[in-house]
């Protein structure tokens, strides 16, 4: 394949690598049945390993060719689509970044997948907007598409990384009241990352907040702790109150005691 392939060929390279048995079982996983998130997604049953291979292969492609396969009705297409649009990000100049965070922008009504967002935000929103105003990140946290608040908070991994949690906490206090189940994952991994950074900070965050968060988002977000703090803030969840952050030194004799308990 010439470096500069269409869309056309990468479709029908990827068509190549589709298995049809595997399509039920993507069916029921993204949830693509009538009032299902996924509803009329398609599937032609290529794996995530064999489409970041393809990504290699096709490193050479012109953004409009990767964004005429990104308006592909086909999910694999659209994966490696935005798998593609990060390694130009990564590779182009400032010039050609900003084409790319804005292009990325305009066509959030085909990154509508949870795994279409996660694999992309990070690395283009969150890497464009690190060093710039986090303003956009707000609109999409308010706006009424499902992905593109998924978005606003996966994007702010990239921040997590470079150790600044701001904004997560900022738009996961936002998003604590969002209907939407993949929301409440979204927040709540996040939050876990975060904690992962300071954990004494996102303890605080869920101190005033685990009696309002959904399930879901707090069982996401507490992964991590103890068993017996884990049922505390369950615990605060059904409605027994606010939990008291724990001190330093509390988080440290909790540290040390699973070490007791597991050496």
């Amino acid at each position: 394949m010439k470096s500069d392939p269409t869309a056309a060929q990468m479709l029908g390279v990827l068509r190549e690598k589709a298995d049809p048995s595997r399509v039920p079982v993507l069916q029921r996983f993204f949830r693509t049945q009538p009032g299902e998130y996924g509803e009329g997604d398609r599937f032609i049953g290529v794996t995530v390993p064999s489409v970041r291979r393809l990504s290699r292969r096709f490193r050479g492609a012109a953004l409009d060719e990767i964004d005429a396969l990104l308006h592909s009705p086909i999910h694999e297409a659209r994966l490696l689509a935005l798998v593609l649009m990060v390694q130009a990000f990564r590779r182009a100049p400032e010039a050609g970044q900003r084409k790319i965070y804005k292009l990325y922008l305009s066509r959030t009504r085909w990154i509508n997948s949870w795994d279409l967002v996660d694999s992309s935000a990070p690395q283009i929103v969150g890497a464009w907007l690190a060093h710039r105003s986090r303003a956009p990140l707000w609109k999409l946290a308010r706006s009424r598409s499902l992905w593109e608040r998924r978005i606003a908070i996966i994007a702010t991994h990239h921040f997590i990384r470079e150790g600044d949690l701001t904004e997560t906490f900022a738009i996961a206090e936002m998003l604590l009241a969002d209907e939407h189940d993949l929301i409440h994952k979204a927040v709540g991994w996040m939050l876990r990352e975060a904690g992962k950074r300071d954990a004494a900070a996102e303890r605080r965050f869920l101190a005033r907040r685990a009696a309002r968060m959904p399930r879901t988002m707090l069982r996401y977000a507490i992964e991590t702790f103890s068993e017996r703090e884990r049922r505390k803030y369950l615990r605060a969840a059904a409605g027994s109150g606010e939990v008291r952050a724990p001190t330093d030194a509390a988080l440290r004799r909790e540290r040390s005691k699973e070490h007791r308990d597991t050496s």
